[in-house]
């Protein structure tokens, strides 16, 4: 692939940046930042005080920075935003779902022993839309029913095409005058709710199931879990989730000799059936009642085989750092100013994002802030979850982490290597001034860590604050 061509403006702002005295303190910064695309600048200082006489022992400042400013990773686990901190929140992803399945971490290896099942919860159709199918490696037609003739609205409604993997027809209505916009938009605002609901059925058909009150079942078994939201290319979300049985005290007991994965399966299927939620009614809107797709897929987790932990800690760490922008939105909030025919999104998405700010314009649905969230179509709750027992945590991975960058590289915020700072009194304050590049660091964070090169256009103006640009 060719590079990418270079205004003046960029190649005299790489030229500042790379002859500066303090190019190599900057470029210390970046590497230790993993060259985040969109570092936070902050301005301030840390002091560091004797606790009993309150002498300054120590001073760090921002003065002596490269711009005045000590640079830090935003740490966003957005692909899109930045490819950087988003591997490393995939990987502390990976890391956690993995020590939930063979131990680590915290987590006895005796874990592999509990019952565990890879579920899958998927949306219900709110209209045909063009998909790609293959079966026995073969690929098939989209919607071959030729005998269903035209919708109301003048449209066939099949189609004969084997969609390739690129196609952008794929996750696109047959008819979008046809499609039950409402419907999509109400189901990915609800679906927390309704997974909620699951989580709560799951462990009363437990119960059930082997005679006991849910209060009873909680002295001898508990559930565990580990999810993330991925995003159809229709534009709804449907829920991946590592889903396991421990002992009363988590993962650091074993469960009943009768939890065993077949009764976990048919907790599963039970409980997604038997959850529904009911929208919010309006004065032109009737309620209506919300449940999960038909398609509930149930599958055991082993060491080895056909699904190992390795290939379900890598899938949902794989999505744990996409979101509505990979069907053809955007991965920023939308302003009540912007224009929605001007935005970069798909027709399919369009209309999503339009019926988020119809209903939330509606005082019922006020609670539901579809507005808020129409750059996710309407899905405002956390991508990736757990229950609190069900591993380590992605606090205590980032800890683990800061406490070894600090031994290891040169940029710090003044830490006293011949204090333990539990015995003096730090004292910090910071101020934020920005984020990002001006287009020659950026161009120059790509080269040392080895990244994409940034895109940039006829002007060389990237993605990077104003302020900055000003001030180059």
């Amino acid at each position: 692939m060719p590079a990418p061509a270079l205004s003046p403006l960029t190649l005299r702002d790489i030229a500042r940046r790379a002859t500066s005295p303090d190019y190599h303190r900057w470029t210390a910064q970046i590497r230790r930042t993993g060259g985040c695309a969109q570092p936070i600048h902050l301005r301030g200082r840390v002091d560091y005080h004797d606790p009993l006489t309150g002498a300054l022992l120590h001073r760090y400042s921002t003065v002596h920075e490269p711009d005045g400013v000590l640079r830090v990773a935003c740490k966003t686990r957005r692909a899109s935003r930045c490819p950087s901190c988003a591997e490393v929140y995939r990987t502390d992803t990976y890391q956690l779902v993995r020590a939930g399945l063979v131990g680590g971490k915290g987590v006895p290896d005796t874990v592999t022993d509990h019952p565990a099942a890879f579920v899958t919860l998927t949306a219900p159709g709110f209209g045909p839309v063009h998909a790609r199918h293959e079966k026995a490696g073969k690929l098939r037609p989209c919607h071959p029913r030729r005998d269903l003739g035209d919708c109301p609205h003048g449209r066939p409604q099949s189609c004969t095409q084997r969609h390739g993997a690129d196609d952008p027809r794929l996750g696109e209505p047959l008819c979008p005058d046809c499609y039950d916009y409402t419907g999509s938009v109400l189901f990915n605002a609800l679906a927390p709710e309704l997974w909620r609901r699951f989580t709560l059925a799951l462990r009363r058909r437990l119960a059930k199931s082997v005679g006991l009150t849910v209060a009873e079942l909680r002295a001898v078994l508990a559930v565990s879990f580990a999810k993330v939201a991925e995003y159809q290319r229709r534009g709804i979300v449907h829920f991946h989730a590592v889903i396991r049985l421990d002992g009363p005290d988590g993962p650091t007991t074993p469960p009943p000799a009768w939890a065993t994965g077949e009764l976990l399966d048919d907790a599963v299927h039970h409980a997604a059936r038997a959850v529904t939620v009911t929208t919010p009614e309006t004065e032109d809107l009737p309620a209506r009642v919300l449940a999960w797709g038909s398609q509930v897929d149930v599958r055991p987790i082993t060491t080895t085989g056909e699904l190992t932990d390795q290939a379900v800690a890598g899938y949902i760490a794989k999505y744990a750092t996409k979101a509505a922008e990979c069907v053809g939105t955007l991965d920023r909030r939308i302003r009540p100013t912007d224009d929605l025919d001007r935005l970069d999104v798909r027709d399919h998405a369009r209309r999503l994002i339009a019926e988020c700010r119809r209903l939330g314009a509606l005082e019922e649905m006020a609670d539901l802030r579809l507005a808020d969230w129409a750059h996710m179509l309407g899905f405002r709750g956390h991508f990736s979850t757990k229950s609190r027992r069900y591993s380590t945590t992605l606090g205590a991975l980032r800890t683990a982490r800061m406490a070894f960058n600090q031994r290891e590289h040169d940029i710090t915020t003044g830490r006293l290597p011949l204090f333990d700072e539990d015995q003096v009194l730090v004292i910090a304050h910071w101020d934020y001034v920005g984020q990002g590049h001006t287009p020659g660091e950026a161009f120059l964070t790509a080269a040392l860590s080895g990244k994409p090169l940034p895109p940039f256009d006829s002007t060389g103006a990237g993605a990077s604050p104003p302020e900055l640009m000003e001030a180059m």
